[in-house]
């Protein structure tokens, strides 16, 4: 199973179970959601009308908690670890990836420096481990792990939940980019009639230049004939009349 369809699965049995589930009884279900070592995403679940309704309720935080991997990373978590339950190791290193999938949207090359600081991770070689076991085997990004400039440079990253406002800049960009794809298009249309026609000149031009080269042909043929029929001179003449008469 691809990992698309696994994510499909998961998102569709967690909102059935928090679709029938109400109050407390959410909170173990969001702490098994936010541990399963496969799931990503978590928007759906957050759209569930009775999760909505944690908020202001004692159980609160758990929404808080959801609304943190839905959108989240590592450093937003440790800013307010004290107005949230500690979080279990899968959870840890959930957070943490997505922190890397955070990180990617924006920049495709990621320095190690950087990644270190937000992963809270204190050398290279451990750095290196998660990118290619927690991340690359995980199958949410795809990239190249450059020592000697020290990042990584990200070629694929799995996106993460839209953040609320986030939907309207997207599609800004999108219609930016299907803009630019127009005008692209229009441009290489432009360059093939262009092309079309000066293979028509060119063709154009060849069977006039093959005409002309007939036609000299044809003139230095009859010239050259002309040049090689015998001439009578009159001592010629007259050595033929000589002998007719003979």
């Amino acid at each position: 199973m691809d990992i698309e369809q696994k994510q499909a699965d998961l998102i569709d049995h967690f909102v059935k179970q928090a679709s029938a589930l109400q109050g407390s009884a959410l909170c173990p279900l969001i702490a098994e959601a936010t541990s399963n070592t496969s799931l990503f995403a978590f928007s759906e679940i957050l759209a569930i009308p009775s999760v909505l309704q944690l908020e202001g309720t004692s159980n609160s935080v758990y929404l808080d908690v959801l609304r943190l991997f839905a959108h989240g990373t590592w450093s937003d978590y440790k800013r307010n670890a004290g107005c949230l339950p500690q979080l279990v190791p899968e959870q840890v290193l959930k957070l943490k990836q997505l922190t890397v999938l955070t990180l990617a949207e924006t920049n495709k090359v990621l320095p190690y420096d950087q990644l270190m600081q937000e992963l809270d991770v204190t050398n290279v070689r451990e750095l290196e481990d998660f990118l290619i076991n927690e991340c690359m085997y995980a199958g949410i990004v795809r990239g190249k792990l450059d020592q000697l400039r020290r990042c990584f440079e990200v070629q694929f990253a799995a996106g993460r939940d839209l953040r609320p406002g986030q939907l309207g800049s997207m599609i800004h960009t999108l219609s930016n980019w299907l803009a630019t794809s127009d005008n692209l298009l229009m441009s290489i249309q432009e360059k093939i009639k262009w092309a079309d026609s000066m293979s028509e000149l060119d063709k154009k031009h060849r069977k006039e230049v093959e005409d002309r080269v007939e036609e000299v042909k044809k003139s230095l043929s009859l010239k050259l004939q002309t040049v090689s029929r015998p001439t009578l001179t009159s001592e010629g003449m007259r050595r033929s009349t000589l002998n007719l008469v003979e």
